[in-house]
């Protein structure tokens, strides 16, 4: 299959979409030691950070800029939000930061916000800034969701909800524009499995085309200021504008990485921080994609172990034999792509995959994958296709920017695989840790995209130190299939936080219904309780 890994999305939770005239689907975009809990809000130092961009006379004007804020109706990054942009309670405006920092008297990026205002703005705390992950996705597409998910919530009364477009992504200027949307129909399309040297070179070139293609249409100098790097400087400068002393935010998926290089860059600027569904920063990229590939099979294994208790299951009456017999379904797609109820379009074995790992973030989709399956098994495509087409935001034939802003944010965040000996513990790691994504006949060991990318990557592999950090809490799911458990653990511990476990089998987990979490996040953000040591929450079952 082709080489595109699929990496940290936001959460699963920005509405409620169609699937077929049969299933209504959410639509996945993709929230140790500390001491008692504390019934005062969170008070990080005063002391300014070494090297405080914000006292740099160079970025005043950055730091010192008033939002003009507008209507949000040409904000929309695609057009099946476009209504929620319409909504008079939205205030949209550009913020403006230097491409690169070093240089704040060059080129500059202008970064989409929008907001909901406090409803109780007498008590009105300050802002709360959201990200829903990715990389690559649109954090304005969260605020509605979250007003929603908020509704009668202390979170609404007393914060403007605020979500931005990280540069390059969604409706930001620049905006990431690799592919053409006929050229993103032909990538999906498109199955590598032939893991011969000729193989290889055949995936490699087409991977290199890629990186070509994103470094003409965008230019080298715009890709090299792209990553997470830069984003956490346009975050505190947005926190400056929007006349908040300290940040409350929040974070899904990607967006803990947002926050917790943030914690790096600025610990004493912290007033309050949630990370749900914690990326680990000391993982490289070997282990980040094993790992995420075994939350995947852990994944499908339960969706497997439910499956075979409900009549009709697709996958038999074994949990122990789901994998192979999805293998005997799936793997035909690589000669002959399913057909499909649109005449124009069939359904591949790469888009068979995706469907069923969109289908994965959350647990409620799980039926709907079973359609999907049966329908597949019978010769039609459908449903996992609309499920991939939900994953590659593909409406009515055109695409979102969210998978190109993803590739060009990932090659500028993780250090490039490049040995040949790494290649192949990478893909033959990622096919070995999830075979329900295997082709059946063996790993292709070819270099991703980001091995020709034409700049370096600004970030590596590192235990994060955030000297002066206010307590952060991290969330962390038992059967999360994109960031898996055990990577919040060790994130909270980094940071010194307080974890809270939900049981579960789904990506991401706050302010999404639950009221066990949603109350013990809300307490922390307003007042600054922390949730107790050893807390849990569990998940309905389906």
């Amino acid at each position: 299959m082709s080489s595109r890994r699929r990496s940290p999305s936001g959460p699963p939770h920005l509405g409620v979409r169609a699937l077929t005239a049969l299933v209504a689907v959410l639509a996945c975009v993709g929230l140790s030691a500390c001491s008692a809990p504390t019934a005062t809000a969170p008070a990080a130092a005063t002391a300014t950070p070494p090297g405080d961009p914000a006292q740099d006379p160079a970025l005043a004007r950055f730091y010192g800029q008033q939002l003009q804020w507008g209507p949000c109706t040409d904000y929309a990054a695609s057009p099946d939000v476009a209504d929620q942009y319409r909504d008079p309670r939205y205030q949209c405006a550009k913020l403006e930061a230097p491409l690169d920092y070093a240089q704040p008297d060059g080129k500059t990026v202008k970064i989409a916000v929008m907001r909901s205002k406090a409803t109780d703005q007498a008590n009105r705390i300050g802002s709360l800034l959201l990200n829903p992950g990715g990389p690559g996705v649109s954090g304005t597409q969260l605020v509605p969701a979250t007003v929603k998910s908020t509704e009668n919530s202390p979170v609404q009364a007393r914060f403007d909800l605020v979500g931005f477009d990280p540069r390059g992504v969604g409706v930001s200027e620049p905006s990431i524009d690799c592919l053409t949307d006929a050229e993103q129909d032909q990538y999906r399309a498109t199955v590598y499995s032939d893991p011969s040297p000729a193989g290889v070179a055949a995936l490699e070139a087409h991977n290199k085309e890629y990186a070509d293609r994103c470094t003409a249409r965008m230019g080298a100098d715009v890709l090299a200021h792209l990553g997470t790097r830069e984003v956490v400087k346009d975050l505190d400068v947005l926190r400056a504008a929007l006349g908040d002393e300290k940040l409350t935010y929040y974070g899904y998926s990607y967006g803990t990485s947002v926050g917790s290089t943030y914690a790096e860059a600025f610990p004493t600027r912290v007033r309050a921080m949630v990370l749900d569904g914690a990326v680990d920063p000391t993982q490289d990229t070997v282990e980040t994609n094993i790992d995420q590939s075994a939350g995947f099979q852990q994944a499908f294994d339960a969706y497997g172990a439910w499956c075979t208790t409900q009549p009709n299951c697709p996958l038999g009456t074994d949990p122990k034999a789901v994998t192979a017999t999805w293998q005997k379904i799936v793997q035909p797609l690589i000669d002959n792509p399913a057909r499909t109820s649109d005449p124009t379009r069939t359904l591949s074995f790469s888009d068979a995959i995706t469907g069923v790992q969109q289908a994965l973030y959350l647990r409620s989709l799980w039926p709907a994958l079973s359609l999907g399956i049966s329908k597949l098994a019978a010769g039609d495509g459908s449903v996992l296709l609309t499920l991939a087409d939900f994953y590659y935001k593909r409406v009515n034939g055109q695409y979102d920017n969210s998978l190109e802003a993803f590739q060009a944010i990932t090659c500028m965040d993780n250090v490039r695989i490049t040995d040949p000996a790494q290649v192949a513990k990478l893909n033959e790691g990622v096919v070995g840790a999830a075979p329900f994504t295997a082709t059946g006949r063996g790993a292709v060991n070819a270099k991703d995209p980001c091995a020709f990318w034409p700049v370096p990557p600004t970030l590596e592999p590192h235990r994060p130190q955030a000297d002066g950090l206010a307590p952060v809490v991290v969330v962390s799911v038992t059967g999360d299939p994109a960031t898996p458990y055990q990577a919040g653990v060790d994130l909270a511990e980094d940071l010194n936080g307080r974890l809270l476990k939900v049981e579960g089998n789904q990506h991401t987990a706050g302010y999404q219904g639950n009221a066990c979490i949603d109350d013990k996040l809300t307490a922390y953000l307003v007042d600054g309780t922390l949730p107790d040591e050893g807390a849990q929450c569990v998940l309905p079952a389906q």
